[in-house]
């Protein structure tokens, strides 16, 4: 992607957990560049380290976690270079970030209206009380809460689970975000106010002109609301590519399980779902070869020994497989 056009670059990033048990390598060598005004998913099974690669971005990973290698690279700056007061800035002000679980987010002894406040003059302090106050209506208003100049006074237990998760988003865009990152947002609720959500995240979007990261293991989701898709595994990027190619000429063994593990609507006849065969790895201790290569049911003597390279498997869509880099040997021989 053009430099210019890039509003983060993550390169080579390797996050890894010191337990008494051993090093849990939970991400592990991921890359990947996000435009301006661009959505991408990123989906996988749970422990596959979507997580972990949001909060190394915004500077939330907990202890014993650390990031070991790699850059994280925000309009050209590295954020893994930048102090407390300067994290502090930047998180808030240029990304901000919507939790799973609105409940356990927002304080319970506060009110929206203050949570809302604070966190506008936290970040900008050229606001006084008032205009906070009048923003944060603003917002609440923007996010879809009816009568928002009274709602404003209430607590988060007089407010339903989508209405908190409105003023998740609310309190997430308050300070005009360049980047907003989405960590499941939608599942603690149930599938009507799903739909409203991402409804709303998508309205918002082109309104304020915002880049999204969205982490789901929930592929209908990424249907409705991304451009591209990266599809991870045990710690790696195993595919990624724009979102109708990922879904209609999916590449990857891991990533065609996925999908055959997925229900869908539009389908005639009701087929049975296919499981993926066996259990994920344990990050203790990863295979030699590739991470998928104990589950996959093309795997060769090959799988269990390297690591499989990128392969160019489309326009803008790559593919962590043997079986892929075989086949482009062959046509290139055939050529």
């Amino acid at each position: 992607m053009d430099e210019k056009k890039t509003l983060l670059s993550v390169k080579d990033l390797k996050v890894s957990f010191f337990t008494p048990a051993g090093e849990v390598k939970a991400v592990n060598g991921i890359s990947y560049d996000l435009g301006y005004n661009e959505v991408m998913g990123i989906v996988g099974e749970s422990g596959s380290g979507k997580s972990v690669e949001a909060y190394s971005i915004i500077g939330l990973l907990q202890s014993p976690g650390k990031v070991i290698g790699g850059t994280i690279e925000f309009e050209g700056e590295n954020v893994l270079e930048f102090d407390e007061e300067r994290m502090r800035q930047f998180r808030g002000n240029k990304v901000s970030m919507i939790f799973q679980n609105p409940m356990t987010c927002l304080n319970p002894v506060y009110t929206i209206g203050n949570q809302l406040i604070e966190a506008l003059m936290c970040h900008d302090k050229g606001y006084t009380k008032e205009q906070a106050r009048k923003r944060a209506i603003e917002m609440l208003e923007l996010v879809g809460i009816n009568n928002a100049e009274k709602r404003i006074d209430q607590y988060p237990h007089e407010f339903s689970g989508g209405m908190r998760q409105r003023a998740m988003i609310a309190m997430a865009l308050i300070c005009e975000p360049k980047l907003l990152i989405a960590d499941e947002p939608t599942t603690a609720l149930d599938v009507t106010i799903q739909a409203q959500i991402l409804e709303l995240m998508k309205d918002l979007q082109k309104k304020e002109n915002t880049s999204i990261i969205f982490i789901t293991h929930n592929l209908g989701v990424v249907a409705e609301i991304c451009d591209r898709v990266s599809v991870m595994y045990a710690g790696h990027i195993i595919e990624q590519g724009p979102v109708n190619d990922i879904f209609y000429e999916p590449r990857h063994p891991y990533t065609k399980g996925l999908l055959a593990s997925t229900p869908r609507l539009d389908e005639e006849t009701k087929e049975r779902l296919i499981p993926i065969e066996g259990t994920p790895i344990d990050l203790l201790n990863p295979p030699k070869g590739c991470n998928f290569g104990p589950r996959c049911k093309d795997c060769m003597k090959i799988c269990l020994r390297e690591k499989p390279p990128f392969v160019e498997v489309g326009e803008g869509h790559i593919s962590a497989c043997w079986l892929h880099f075989m086949e482009k040997r062959e046509e290139e021989a055939r050529s």
